[in-house]
């Protein structure tokens, strides 16, 4: 069974940085695409980033561009999220995602697997 687990989310000033972290466990890393989507209340869920299996290619929501960067390590199984200049509107559950299918596969919401989410909330 493939578990998700995400840690590291907390409380931050508006300015500051935070890096979230998912380790996959009882499936293969590697033939995964990793991504972070992230929920505020009362909106949907929505793709902020992912990655493709190798680590080479990179997605970011517009939103997020330039601030968010996603990296993985294969040899660890896990996947990060350093997110800096956070705003206020960065303020959300972030939930790690797996996909067997691509990046395309991910960003229509085709996800095989989701961590259980972490609190991220931006204090202005």
């Amino acid at each position: 069974q493939v578990q998700l687990v995400e840690s590291g989310g907390g409380l931050v000033q508006a300015g500051g940085s935070l890096r979230v972290s998912c380790a996959v466990s009882g499936g293969t890393f590697s033939s995964y695409v990793m991504g972070w989507f992230r929920q505020a209340p009362g909106k949907e869920r929505e793709l902020v980033t992912a990655i493709n299996k190798d680590g080479n290619y990179r997605h970011y929501a517009d939103s997020v561009k330039g601030r968010f960067t996603i990296s993985r390590d294969n040899t660890k199984s896990t996947v990060y999220l350093q997110m800096n200049s956070l705003k206020p509107e960065d303020t959300a559950v972030y939930y790690c995602a797996a996909s067997r299918g691509f990046i395309a596969t991910m960003r229509a919401r085709g996800v095989d697997y989701w961590g259980q989410g972490t609190q991220v909330t931006v204090s202005s």
